[in-house]
């Protein structure tokens, strides 16, 4: 009987130290093992899924008729184009989030005007819409605690009021960058911006035929922006600004801009509201620019709010050196010194450009908007001529805009002596 028992126990052992181990961790790791399956399935099943469901797709078309009579040349252009772009931005998912945006230009007529040098129509003015299909943004971004955001891909960038960075939203083909950015909130008034761009998709596309002078920019280039907004009558910002780019349409185009700008808005009574801006940059050659100049930017705007009205005037100096004047080559550019675009390159002897403007809201919320320019050369005083621009749109529920626009430039002093007559119509629909 003893031997049997020992038998026994010498075939089921006691669970020793071993044994113990194996008998927690095993039930423990199948649970775990379950636990994980578990949390992977419902990962990809239903948390993953989930940032597509609720994820948002957006439409956009704009249908745009663009007439250019340039007296200087012997026909005009008649642009009818069409945008579409379609795109679709996921629900943000652990911090993350992903947007995919394609968009097409579609000309009606691609022999009634000069498409930026692409379709071989030197004859007329320049409108610069050649007929494209590409990808407008790819990124993907990472939020942490809403103070830091990393975004990587192809991505609209703008800063401030478009001056020297912009996406230039006028023209049919949005100028996006490929870069990665950051966006540091360490307070709630102060904001860091960050950006390296290595390529500017800009609103020419890329297409086949174009000259140099209009093709993507290959880049180097690095954007810091700071702001620190303690009072809605205090927006202090500085920026550093350094372009790199170094294919032979942007080689010119390098340089280093350092700016500080003050702006605000202060109620005086009422209904009244004053808005105003001050900026100040220096700009000097940078990288492997060819160029050698050190040149002044200057700005200053007011701008009252009564109601329906706003006036407002606004005085901007883009200085030169020695026949190289300051160059803002990734701006919003139609916004700046007229919509005629006679002066999107700065003239060699710099630009003065005195403005005031009256807008007025119709009954029917039509706001209607009358600016009148008056141009001179920077050094030298030459006299670069005036213009007049005109705009009144409307809005038709969520989605329609109508639009009409008009612009009459006037110059005086070669190169600038010739006239521009500009006239648009436009409808868009956004979803």
């Amino acid at each position: 009987m003893k031997r049997t028992d020992r038998t026994m126990q010498q075939r089921n052992p006691q669970p020793g130290r071993r044994g113990w181990v194996s008998a927690c961790i095993l039930p423990l790791a199948i649970a775990a093992s379950a636990g994980a399956s578990d949390s992977g399935r419902a990962f990809f099943d239903e948390a993953l899924p989930s940032a597509f469901r609720e994820g948002t797709f957006s439409l956009n078309v704009r249908a745009r008729y663009e007439f250019v009579d340039q007296d200087n040349l012997p026909l005009d252009s008649h642009a009818g184009t069409i945008r579409t772009r379609f795109g679709f931005t996921t629900a943000p998912f652990h911090g993350f989030q992903g947007m995919l945006e394609a968009e097409n230009i579609l000309a009606v007529d691609d022999d009634s005007y000069n498409a930026a040098g692409a379709n071989g129509q030197p004859q007329r003015p320049v409108v610069a819409d050649p007929e494209t299909t590409e990808i407008n943004q790819a990124w993907l971004a990472w939020t942490w605690t809403n103070r830091l955001t990393l975004k990587a891909g192809r991505q609209r960038i703008v800063f401030d009021n478009h001056r020297f960075i912009g996406d230039v939203g006028w023209r049919q083909n949005m100028q996006t960058y490929d870069a990665v950015g950051l966006t540091w909130k360490p307070c709630r008034d102060v904001v860091l911006d960050y950006a390296y761009l290595w390529e500017v998709r800009r609103v020419f596309g890329n297409v086949s035929g174009l000259p140099p002078a209009n093709r993507n920019f290959d880049s180097d280039s690095h954007l810091v922006h700071l702001s620190w907004t303690p009072h809605r009558a205090v927006r202090l910002t500085a920026y550093t600004y350094l372009l790199d780019l170094e294919n032979a349409a942007g080689a010119q185009a390098s340089c280093a801009t350092y700016g500080l700008a003050w702006s605000g808005t202060q109620p005086i009574s009422g209904d009244l509201h004053l808005d105003y801006r001050l900026e100040g940059a220096w700009q000097t050659d940078y990288a492997d620019s060819p160029l050698n100049y050190s040149a002044p930017y200057f700005s200053i705007e007011l701008t009252g709010r009564y109601r329906r009205w706003t006036l407002g005037a606004a005085w901007e100096t883009l200085g030169s050196d020695n026949g190289v004047p300051v160059r803002t080559p990734l701006a919003t550019l139609h916004g700046w010194n007229g919509w005629a675009d006679v002066f999107l390159n700065t003239p060699a002897a710099g630009l003065r450009d005195l403005q005031g403007f009256v807008q007025v809201a119709l009954p029917g919320e039509v706001p209607v908007r009358l600016v009148y320019h008056k141009f001179d050369a920077e050094d030298g005083g030459a006299d670069y001529g005036q213009e007049l621009d005109l705009l009144a749109s409307k809005r038709f529920g969520r989605h329609w805009i109508l639009l009409a626009k008009y612009a009459w430039y006037d110059g005086s002093d070669r190169p600038y002596d010739f006239t521009i007559h500009k006239v648009w119509a436009q409808v868009e629909f956004n979803f």
